[in-house]
């Protein structure tokens, strides 16, 4: 599907969008002119990490970004159903507030499937959301959601989908990746627990994070990311949470068959 077309919201089968396949800075980079930041290669302009599960009976969003508005109105996704978090950092996060417009459309909070960690980020970063006179103001003044707790390795049901949350590291942070069928999302991760990789094995696609070559503290570099493919051996991989350390083009290029850079806007269904 070439970015930018119009298709449909919530397609017959299920699709997975990439919202955003940057890291936490986007690129490009602010102040920074180096080749990748001022490529004119569109899918070298990554902002910040997220995608969307579209399925018949509606959209999940994981992750919201501070981009998280500009993104869906490019993917003309205008209606969300609910609302997973890998964890609470700001690239993954500050865009909730934008999510006060989703109850006009569903009817009702959203519901909000996360740690508790991440919940109570989400209360002490957007108190007002919480206070008591909030309860009665109208949809599309605050975010109105509705947490649910979920737990690594403990499935839970929404949209009609059964959602597998996994437990992955991402330096000292514990976050979690989603498995939804033989398609696993694991972005912001330097280390897969022991026990997780049972839960990533027999995948179809598999996303996983892939900063820069060099080595990071709190995500994988290419290479690791390679080492984690060959061995849980996915008929696809499709690399994110990309930096600009590296060019589409040229990294593409380089990789084995079966793994690919993925891009701000690329839809695959699943």
């Amino acid at each position: 599907m070439i970015q930018g077309e119009s298709v449909p919201e919530r397609p017959a089968g299920r699709q997975l969008v990439f919202l955003g396949t940057g890291t936490s800075t986007g690129v490009p980079v602010l102040g920074c002119d180096c080749a990748v930041c001022t490529s004119a290669d569109p899918r070298n302009q990554r902002t910040r990490p997220s995608v969307v599960m579209c399925f018949p009976a509606g959209n999940l969003l994981v992750d919201t970004t501070p981009e998280m508005r500009i993104q869906l109105l490019r993917e003309k996704i205008g209606r969300i159903h609910a609302i997973a978090f890998t964890h609470h950092h700001a690239d993954h996060l500050f865009g909730l507030d934008d999510a006060r417009l989703f109850p006009k459309w569903t009817g009702g909070p959203v519901p909000v499937f996360c740690e508790q960690e991440t919940e109570d980020c989400i209360r002490r970063v957007f108190s007002y959301a919480f206070r008591e006179e909030s309860r009665d103001w109208p949809a599309g003044f605050v975010p109105k959601i509705h947490f649910e707790r979920i737990r690594p390795g403990e499935p839970f049901r929404t949209l009609g989908q059964e959602v597998l949350p996994i437990r992955l590291d991402h330096g000292r942070f514990a976050v979690l990746g989603f498995r939804i069928g033989n398609l696993a999302y694991c972005t912001d991760v330097n280390r897969i627990p022991e026990a997780s990789w049972p839960l990533l094995e027999g995948l179809d696609t598999l996303v996983l994070d892939a900063l820069r070559h060099e080595a990071h503290p709190t995500h994988f570099s290419v290479e690791e990311a390679l080492a984690a493919v060959r061995r849980l051996k996915p008929r696809q991989a499709w690399f994110t949470h990309l930096s600009h350390g590296l060019d589409h083009e040229a990294t593409d290029a380089a990789l084995p068959d079966g793994v690919r850079l993925a891009y701000d806007g690329l839809r695959i269904d699943f």
